[in-house]
């Protein structure tokens, strides 16, 4: 091979065969192609899941997207502009409560690896209820059901007495409370008392009160008491010296074939995979794995204890390495996404990472970034989109010159166009074309396809 430049190394198998989806469960409808890698460059791995191609160990695989039957979308999300939602929070005060007080949270996460059911969410499928599952209660049972409100009580009665009192017929039973007329003895509210109220209101008036007397007395504005924390602060809480539990969070390069890599300008741990170990306690109890690259950090796939579901260790491990993205962006200014993989917007359950905003998402014909917003209303109408609402926009990469794309042949590194008139037998420029086509121009010009 010429030179001493590092290449990545690729085998393209093609993509006609359907096999069975992980997520609808259907049998033959999902496509993708895919290529096993040898070796891959940092650089080049970026520019590829920058065309929606995706790895799993050493195989790496890009979703036929006009074919399959629940399309893949390429999603990151903006790591420095990010802020936890209400549902993600609650994730990080569940952690730092167990590891502050030992107290594990009963029961499993249903929504893991993230909370799929979250009030921070967007749009959702409308729920599907079968008729036949609602249970209906008996009449009898109905005024049980009623609050124990003087107010709910009068209006009740002034209904109940419409055919035997002509009076009570022309009642208003929405009346105001300074509209209200003496009830009759021995039934109805008590007018010596105040109005009912409901619970939630005198709770946040309560808790105004409070607010209102602690920054008072701790002489702290309003303007900064209210300013939410960040995402590190929620972290830094859990890291206590006087804690029951100890939650360590260690890291170390494994297998994978990107290569290892340190440049003047990117982070101190380099560039490359990594196993983000989760102890608890001197124990394992989960480990991500995640890919360091030129402007990212790119989520692989979590793994851990099943006692501790509870936890939410799906979400945590997302949050933490959104801020571990935080961290790196300190030393190298491009470092700057977190991608959570693929975002399924056809699998309700799939659309937990649309949480973690802002966010966007891959335009599968033109391979440019759209806010996720922009993308939802499209993608409620139809499984497939093209993203990009610029009709005159295309692939910038597109192939131009399948003859300039690099192969090794017998150990040596060529383009193909002189790959093609070594070879012998029936030509293969059609699947050659494919591929280009799949990595992009300039990837082709870089990447060296294995050809025997």
């Amino acid at each position: 091979m010429a030179g001493s430049r590092s290449y990545s190394i690729v085998e393209y198998f093609g993509g006609d065969d359907g096999y069975r989806c992980g997520y609808c469960k259907n049998e033959k409808s999902n496509f993708s192609h895919g290529m096993w890698s040898h070796s891959m460059t940092v650089q080049d791995y970026q520019d590829l899941i920058d065309r929606g191609w995706r790895r799993s160990g050493q195989y790496v695989y890009k979703p036929t997207m006009k074919k399959t039957c629940c399309p893949q979308y390429t999603i990151r999300c903006h790591a420095q502009k990010f802020q936890p939602s209400k549902s993600q929070k609650k994730v990080m005060k569940k952690m730092n409560k167990f590891i502050t007080s030992g107290d594990l949270p009963k029961g499993s996460e249903d929504g893991e690896p993230m909370d799929s059911v979250s009030q921070d969410a967007g749009p959702r499928e409308t729920t599907k209820v079968c008729p036949s599952d609602l249970k209906c209660a008996a009449i009898t049972d109905l005024p049980q059901e009623v609050p124990k409100c003087p107010a709910v009580v009068e209006v009740r009665e002034s209904e109940d007495s419409t055919a035997t009192s002509s009076e009570s017929s022309q009642r208003n039973p929405l009346a105001l409370p300074n509209e209200r007329t003496a009830p009759k003895p021995g039934m109805g509210a008590d007018l010596s008392r105040p109005p009912c109220r409901k619970a939630k209101d005198v709770r946040k008036e309560r808790h105004l009160l409070k607010e209102k007397i602690r920054q008072q007395a701790d002489g702290v504005s309003a303007t900064k008491a209210n300013q939410p924390k960040s995402l590190e602060e929620f972290i830094n809480e859990s890291l206590g010296n006087n804690t029951p539990h100890r939650f360590e969070f260690r890291r170390f390069l494994c297998d994978s074939p990107l290569e290892a890599e340190n440049s003047p300008d990117g982070p101190d741990v380099g560039y490359g995979s990594f196993h983000q170990q989760y102890w608890l306690d001197g124990q394992i109890v989960a480990v991500g794995v995640i890919d360091i690259l030129p402007t990212c950090v790119s989520s692989v796939y979590l793994y851990y204890h099943p006692d501790f579901a509870s936890l939410s260790l799906g979400s945590y491990s997302a949050l933490r390495e959104i801020s571990f993205t935080r961290q790196l962006q300190k030393q190298s200014p491009k470092l700057c996404f977190y991608y959570l993989g693929f975002y399924i917007h056809s699998c309700p359950k799939m659309r937990y990472k649309g949480q973690y905003r802002p966010a966007d998402l891959l335009c599968p014909e033109t391979y440019v970034w759209v806010p996720i917003e922009r993308c939802v209303a499209q993608l409620d109408n139809s499984r497939y989109a093209r993203l990009n609402q610029d009709p005159k926009a295309g692939d910038a990469r597109a192939l131009k010159d399948v003859g300039r794309a690099l192969v090794l042949y017998r150990r040596i590194a060529m383009p193909y166009a002189a790959y093609s008139r070594k070879r012998k037998g029936p030509s293969d420029e059609a699947a050659v074309q494919q591929y280009v086509s799949l990595v992009g121009q300039d990837c082709a010009e870089r990447i060296l396809l294995y050809r025997s």
